[in-house]
């Protein structure tokens, strides 16, 4: 089989896949805002975020994913909450057809148990076909999954995958000029996410912070490790904060934050 090496690693953002879990009415943070909408779609997926079935891409490359449903990140270090668990990537596998069995570790399924939301890929030149899949501590998979991508491969560069390891943290939202409800994507590079209430070391859970240009902002925690919100503010211009929070040290930064300016008509 060709050489799937990959060094594991983390960048920035953003596509959707498909998937079966689902999805609660609202995103499931717990300090839910007025400002939060229910996901427009029904169930819950695990997506890539930067890659698209038919893509062509050279190697190393910095592969994101996203989660979507309320579904939080939770490192296999202990439990985290019920609507929880940590990607996997599944390299020219099928879904498994026993869903109560551990998926195995191997070249094909490589785990990201420590809430890693971006991987390097090192494979060599070829075709793949690559999806996402969500397991729980025991690596028992959820139904959360993406759609396969397959993909191309059309040349492996010496580039190190150590270089494109870029601490910090990133947001997507579907454009300058939105119209609710809108999605805001987050995504940690080289940063693990986790779930607040398992406070474990070099893990953190995003803030969100939305400013209209008058009045109070909007200070929403995702202390589930979730990594997406739908939002739906009245009409009218704003500037988005995205922070990374210790979940060790309360109020403590992991990295610097990152900005956006939207405007909702």
């Amino acid at each position: 089989m060709t050489d799937l090496r990959h060094t594991l690693l983390l960048a920035s953002l953003v596509f959707c896949g498909g998937a079966m879990a689902q999805a609660p009415a609202a995103n499931a943070t717990s300090k839910f805002h007025p400002w939060q909408a229910a996901a427009p779609r029904l169930t819950a997926e695990a997506y890539f975020t930067n890659l698209e079935d038919g893509d062509k891409i050279e190697t190393p490359y910095v592969l994101k994913f996203g989660l979507s449903g309320g579904w939080g990140l939770a490192p296999i270090a202990q439990p985290g909450g019920r609507k929880s668990g940590h990607h996997h990537l599944l390299v020219n596998r099928d879904l498994p057809l026993n869903f109560k069995e551990a998926l195995p570790f191997n070249d094909q399924y490589i785990h990201f148990g420590k809430g890693q939301m971006e991987t390097v890929l090192t494979l060599e030149p070829g075709t793949y076909t690559l999806r996402m899949l969500l397991a729980d501590q025991n690596h028992l998979p959820h139904f959360v999954y993406s759609k396969p991508a397959t993909i191309t491969v059309t040349k492996k560069n010496p580039t190190d995958p150590k270089t494109l390891s870029v601490k910090g943290v990133g947001m997507m939202v579907d454009g300058p000029v939105v119209r609710n409800p809108f999605r805001v994507q987050f995504h940690a590079s080289a940063l693990n996410v986790a779930h607040r209430s398992q406070r474990l070391p070099d893990t953190g859970h995003f803030r969100l912070t939305v400013t209209p240009a008058s009045g109070a902002p909007a200070v929403m925690e995702f202390d589930d490790g979730q990594t997406e919100v739908w939002l739906a503010p009245p009409a009218g211009s704003y500037s988005l904060k995205l922070e990374l929070l210790d979940n060790t040290a309360a109020g403590k930064l992991l990295t610097e934050p990152a900005t956006a300016s939207v405007r909702v008509q």
